[in-house]
């Protein structure tokens, strides 16, 4: 996949990118503890289509540079540079994990900038199900990353291992996820201030939420999609009411059978065909609603 670098308040961001330069866009965004390489197979699927850009997550892979901080707010207006800078127009931003969160920071201070928005198998800090979700054993590693040092001293030198238990853990099927792009993964993050700029992401939690806890002054109605895979636990209905509690006016959400966790690996099909009707029937309402208007 063609990659290009630009740069961002300072920082050196690393994109992976397809598609016309003039077409609907997309800006993928991975989470932990991926790169853009998540999505190589998903870019491939829409790039005849749609203008695709995914980025490495600021300092992550072939990003450099450490940001001044893990919280989502800040890397939303990181991502606005990027959607900016690339030029993206009618702009659907799809985010998993980590990056379904920066995606709701995008929808909450950068509403204008998006057609549509897809976050997928993550819980969005201070908004429901949250708090249910930090209170489960099983999410151990939350409070774990977000110990200050304690985490890079352990890891480092052992990514691939570290990793290797959250890929055989949440997958549905462990080898959907090949040792090349496993040894991708662990690469990127090989670098002190890589493994440093992944954990930040989860010491920012508590801000993330005191954040999110605030309502928008007004309903945002961008319209949202939820996606959760089929092997993910927790209702995702749970997750559709949160979002729509905390302000989003106009989601849904739907299921990705065949998958666990990392959907972009394990289902790669499926996802890029979900996001592509997606972004079509934005497309179709937003010129509906021209339309009635004018």
């Amino acid at each position: 996949m063609p990659t290009s670098t630009i740069e961002i308040e300072g920082l050196s961001i690393a994109l992976r990118e397809a598609g016309p330069a003039g077409a609907p866009a997309f800006l993928l965004l991975h989470g932990w503890p991926q790169s853009s390489y998540a999505f190589e197979r998903v870019i491939g699927r829409l790039a005849a289509d749609y203008r695709v850009v995914a980025p490495d997550l600021p300092c992550i892979g072939g990003s450099q540079g450490l940001p001044g901080a893990g919280d989502k707010r800040t890397l939303a207006r990181l991502m606005r540079g990027v959607a900016e800078t690339c030029g993206l127009r009618q702009l659907v931003a799809a985010g998993h994990d980590v990056g379904g969160q920066i995606v709701f920071a995008l929808l909450r201070d950068h509403p204008d900038i998006l057609s549509g928005a897809a976050i997928m198998d993550v819980v969005i800090p201070g908004v429901a199900p949250w708090e249910k979700v930090i209170r489960d054993p099983r999410i151990w590693h939350f409070a774990f990353h977000a110990v200050p040092a304690l985490p890079e001293t352990l890891v480092s030198g052992h990514q691939s291992a570290y990793f290797d238990f959250f890929f055989n853990v949440l997958s549905k099927d462990r080898a959907s996820i090949p040792d090349e792009a496993r040894e991708i993964y662990a690469k990127a993050y090989s670098r002190p201030e890589s493994l440093q700029a992944g954990f930040d992401w989860y010491r920012a939690f508590p801000e993330d939420a005191k954040v999110n806890a605030a309502r928008p002054a007004k309903p945002i109605a961008v319209p949202v999609l939820y996606l959760r895979s089929a092997a993910e636990s927790g209702a995702i209905g749970d997750y559709v009411d949160g979002l729509r509690a905390a302000g989003l006016s106009n989601v849904e959400g739907d299921i990705i059978a065949g998958s666990g966790h990392f959907v972009a690996d394990e289902n790669p099909e499926a996802l890029a065909a979900r996001l592509a009707r997606f972004h079509r029937e934005t497309s179709a309402a937003s010129s509906n609603s021209t339309w009635r208007q004018a």
